[in-house]
């Protein structure tokens, strides 16, 4: 062996170099452990923890980590969370705590979270893979319809009542009216509240319609219940936080209505129950303290004879919950189905897909309006399957970006269940734009579904629907909305078509039982 061969002790700055290295090495894995662990405390600390490449590099650094930052008092790049809402209203948000005044986390703490979330966020996200392609479908024929004078379409509430049956619509001014599908005219009942009617319910002896008070995110309570009896309208006492949904149902048996109401509102919000005393007052009684409710359904979902709560929040904690009717009027709330809260889950809907006699659900992705706007490929309609006993499973998922309504019903007859869709929040980019789509069951045991789509989005911005037997042939038939309304990037073409030319509205006229004849 020669000198040269032989193994030398490292000095100077060969010896630095080794000693460096070494000691990053060894301190990188605490490092990163440190960095998970600042993560899921702060970053699930009140909703589902999101996957770092869930959203662009960009997005997180730009819109979504500012806003996260402000929560944990960090203030950063002079970014305010107050910026551009009143005074009155700045105060209501001081005074709730949601942004602390003095950082409640470490600057070096903070600075670990941002590089832990960045190194993992991608510069971009991944497109929609599809298996089966899209193909035309002549079970359905469009039909638009202009129900009034005005430039686009503002209608915040529709819904398809009987006899006939007959078309509900509110707008955006408050204004409830009703039209004839036989004789192609439209009545107005009358205007309630202010910033957009989003519920109207009738029963046999008056209706309740819901106005929301303030269409655009906000911390001011300014929504109404108005009860229309056949001679005279009352406003509730109650001043809800922007309301969008309220079920009227009568769930303890005592023949006496109470109302469920979705106090959506902004960054708080709740879900609540009213019941009405005696002397017809109201008294309010918070059932989940979450801001988000945008739907509710009454089911009996454990099969005990008692109607229970499904319940849809869409506001930071996206959640299925199930308020189980324990006694009358005493819910027991459990959480069933739990969504990153970038996933937008915007509406679901039961249904017995397996054919066991319990109810499963169907839920969609989409609601892409807010910080974190960009196609996602994880938005879409998935398919959760009871066990039995109370929990759900996602059994099938469908992209499709923007999804933000879903109907689940047989529209062949055939004896399954099939889907429609619809997409607020399209890829506008590419044409023909998806904005609507029918998804025929083929194989329901293997979750086979042929998809069919038209090229709508030239007639309207879609954004509510709902279903049912329009002409009376015995098969059901589709209504779309618009809101033209621009509150994400759209299209000059498109624009300038919804004003010069716009449909409020588009029937999808099932012509599944004209074939028959």
């Amino acid at each position: 062996m020669t000198e040269t061969s032989l193994p030398r002790s490292p000095t100077g700055k060969a010896a630095l170099i080794i000693f460096l290295t070494g000691l990053l090495f060894s301190c990188q894995p605490s490092r990163e452990k440190k960095q998970v662990a600042l993560y899921e405390t702060y970053c699930a600390a009140c909703h589902k923890a999101p996957e770092r490449k869930d959203l662009p590099k960009a997005i997180w650094a730009e819109k979504v980590l500012p806003e996260m930052g402000a929560r944990l008092g960090i203030r950063e790049n002079g970014y305010s969370p107050y910026e551009g809402i009143s005074l009155t209203e700045e105060y209501q948000i001081i005074q709730s705590g949601i942004f602390p005044s003095k950082p409640i986390i470490k600057e070096e703490d903070w600075q670990l979270l941002k590089e832990y979330i960045l190194a993992g966020a991608p510069d971009s996200l991944p497109g929609i893979e599809r298996k089966t392609a899209f193909t035309p479908s002549d079970q359905f024929t469009p039909h638009p319809l202009v129900l009034d004078t005005l430039k686009g379409s503002m209608y915040t509430f529709l819904e398809l009542q009987p006899p006939g049956p007959h078309l509900m619509v509110g707008d955006l001014y408050g204004r409830l009216s009703t039209y004839d599908f036989s004789s192609g005219t439209i009545k107005d009942i009358g205007r309630f509240g202010k910033g957009g009617i989003t519920d109207y319910t009738a029963t046999d002896s008056c209706a309740y319609v819901t106005s929301i008070g303030y269409l655009n995110p906000s911390e001011m309570s300014a929504g109404s219940i108005f009860i229309m009896g056949k001679k005279h309208i009352e406003a509730l006492p109650e001043i809800l936080h922007r309301p969008v949904q309220t079920t009227v149902h009568d769930f303890n048996g005592d023949g006496i209505d109470e109302l469920v109401v979705s106090e959506f509102g902004d960054l708080r919000g709740s879900l609540s129950l009213l019941t009405r005393s005696g002397d017809g007052t109201y008294k309010k009684r918070v059932l989940l303290q979450q801001p988000g409710a945008i739907r509710t359904l009454a089911r009996d979902m454990d099969g005990d004879g008692k109607d229970d709560l499904v319940v849809l929040t869409s506001q930071g904690d996206e959640t299925i919950t199930i308020l189980f009717q324990r006694g009358p009027l005493e819910f027991e709330p459990r959480q069933v189905i739990r969504f990153s809260p970038v996933y937008g889950t915007s509406w679901f809907d039961t249904m017995d897909y397996d054919g066991d006699g319990d109810l499963d659900l169907v839920t969609v992705n989409g609601d892409n309006a807010d910080k974190s706007f960009v196609n996602k490929p994880y938005h879409g309609m998935r398919i959760h399957i009871n066990d039995g006993g109370g929990k759900f499973h996602e059994a099938y998922f469908f992209p499709f970006y923007g999804a933000t309504r879903v109907i689940a019903s047989d529209f062949d007859q055939d004896g399954d269940v099939d889907f429609a869709l619809l997409s607020t929040f399209p890829d506008y980019k590419h044409r023909p734009v998806l904005s609507f789509a029918y998804l025929e069951n083929r194989d329901a045991a293997q979750f086979e579904f042929q998809p069919h789509s038209w090229d709508l989005a030239g007639e309207g911005r879609w954004f509510l629907m709902d279903s049912g037997d329009i002409d009376g042939d015995g098969d059901e038939d589709l209504v779309l909305s618009s809101f033209t309304y621009y509150f994400t990037p759209v299209p000059e073409d498109l624009k300038n078509k919804w004003l010069q030319n716009p449909a409020d509205v588009m029937v999808l006229e099932n012509t599944l039982n004209d074939k028959d004849e």
